[in-house]
């Protein structure tokens, strides 16, 4: 690298004269080998828990056996959850609540809602919690869908689930 382009009038002297002084001053070949090999011999490299005391290791066998317990006490207390497979089906006249498939803002602001009546695949619905399985995976809903003028879903009523 250049650095005649970096270099300051007032400075460039005495960097000068520190160059020069400073080339007579490099170590002998093979000193930086010898002095690492030393190094080497002096401080023979560990593994990392070589280097733990046992002090040390007390206080991690302590901490881990605590997490140990505390692990096997929240394992024993949880219970597996019991799925239930039945659904609410809605009454004709009480066809429940709407489920939000956009934010509340987007649909508050919507200018032109549509309703529009849909069958919708089962499968389609397991991410809403609708129970599928093999039996049932081909079935479609019965469904109303809140539209947006661009024709987006914004919301979605079940009206039967067989």
């Amino acid at each position: 690298m250049n650095t005649d382009n970096y270099r300051d009038p007032a400075t460039g002297p005495a960097f000068d004269a520190l160059r020069g002084a400073m080339a007579g001053l490099d170590a002998p070949r093979g000193v930086e080998k010898e002095l690492m090999a030393a190094f080497a011999a002096r401080h023979p490299q560990q593994r990392w828990y070589h280097a733990l005391s046992p002090a040390q290791w007390g206080v991690a066998g302590g901490v881990g056996s605590t997490m140990a317990v505390a692990v096997l006490a929240f394992v024993l207390t949880v219970h597996a959850p019991v799925q239930d497979t039945r659904v609410a089906i809605p009454a004709a006249a009480d066809r429940g609540d709407f489920i939000a498939l956009d934010t509340l803002e987007r649909i508050e602001q919507e200018p032109n809602p549509r309703m529009v009546e849909t069958d919708v695949p089962r499968t389609a619905l397991a991410s809403l919690g609708l129970p599928v399985n093999p039996e049932n995976a081909g079935d479609s809903v019965r469904a109303e869908l809140l539209i947006g003028s661009d024709g987006a879903p914004l919301a979605l009523r079940l009206i039967s689930i067989p």
